[in-house]
């Protein structure tokens, strides 16, 4: 009970009070230095907002993660390397917020961040595969999976901050997965920073997350979004490469990201220029959904995929995931075909009375 206590709710706790304190903080400063989304004058077509609120959610996140890793995790390369990463994404999410950059330059700086922590060697030697035994990797495609895998990530997850509470939430739930899992291997020493480092990413999101829920306060901005995405794809690499345990996890918004990707390419555009076509978006303008209960239903299914990534073998999560392909594919494709056609019929009907 001690150790769990040690491994888990002190760090949590000191991240999620840290969190909370900085975030009000983080909101006067944006509002001073111009951090500010004003949909009146950044237009985007995936904007749900109808008011000016401050995008530097990546300043009280970033806050609490070095606070409580200074506090509890041992100072080594793997820790310098991860928080020099995280810090890029810190000043990279600052620089979005306040100039709006490029795409491909924001890609370019996760790439960065990615590239610190596959130098100090966190790499993918390994994966489980899931018909049966292990697949290794050179020392060179090793880095090369590393580091499309963490960049990849962190723009993915970013993806998910579409409306109020929808990114913070499901990050919490992911990194308490992580948490546990490592956890199960609390035997192993070695674990042990994992398992406080997972914890310590759950508290910071949800120290920001009564700030971010609807009506939100502050967005997590590009920063908070991406740092995200790259905490927890380290962590998967980590904790003996559960990197097939994270994908059931975040399955809702990695295959929507595909899905995207691929809607994108098809309509000969960029794959990394936004829109308004996620599923998040359908829910909320289709179903009518409102944000609080959207935000519900993301971490409803988040929970229950990461309950069932805790207790199901590597051949049950491909299993998984290709039903959620489907699932989610059926949907995009109701909401993108079916339901505008019934739309159509239902305007030619009132035309004719």
């Amino acid at each position: 009970m001690l150790l769990s206590q040690n491994l888990i709710i002190f760090p949590l706790i000191v991240a999620f009070l840290v969190a909370l304190i900085a975030t009000p903080i983080s909101i006067k400063i944006a509002w001073k230095l111009g951090l500010i989304d004003d949909p009146d004058k950044r237009k985007h077509p995936a904007k749900l907002h109808q008011k000016a609120i401050p995008r530097a959610g990546v300043i009280p996140i970033w806050v609490a993660l070095v606070t409580a890793s200074f506090i509890f995790l041992p100072i080594d390369k793997y820790l310098v390397g991860i928080l020099i990463g995280a810090t890029i994404l810190l000043i990279l999410g600052i620089l979005d917020d306040k100039y709006d950059l490029n795409p491909y330059l924001r890609l370019g700086g996760c790439l960065l961040a990615a590239g610190i922590v596959v130098l100090i060697g966190i790499r993918i030697f390994f994966i489980t595969n899931p018909l049966g035994g292990i697949i290794e990797f050179s020392q060179p495609l090793a880095i090369i999976l590393a580091l499309l895998w963490i960049s990849f990530l962190a723009n993915i997850t970013n993806w998910s901050s579409g409306f109020d509470g929808q990114l913070s939430g499901i990050v919490v739930i992911a990194a308490l997965t992580i948490a546990f899992l490592s956890f199960r291997y609390s035997a192993d020493i070695t674990q042990w920073p994992v398992t406080i480092l997972a914890a310590i990413t759950a508290g910071a999101f949800l120290g920001f997350l009564p700030y971010n829920f609807f009506p939100q306060k502050i967005m997590p901005g590009y920063g908070g979004g991406t740092l995200a995405g790259f905490l927890l794809a380290v962590l998967a690499i980590l904790s003996t490469a559960k990197i097939g345990t994270l994908v059931v996890v975040l399955g809702i918004p990695l295959i929507d990201a595909f899905y995207s990707i691929i809607r994108r390419l098809l309509a000969k555009r960029s794959p990394v220029w936004g829109d308004r076509g996620h599923l998040h978006h359908k829910i909320l303008d289709d179903w009518g959904w409102g944000k609080r209960r959207a935000a519900f239903f993301y971490w409803g299914i988040t929970a229950l995929l990461g309950i069932l990534a805790l207790n199901l073998r590597s051949i049950q999560k491909f299993y998984t995931i290709v039903m959620l392909v489907l699932i989610i594919g059926i949907l995009l494709l109701w909401f993108n075909f079916f339901s505008t056609y019934l739309n159509r019929s239902d305007r030619a009907k009132h035309s004719k009375t």
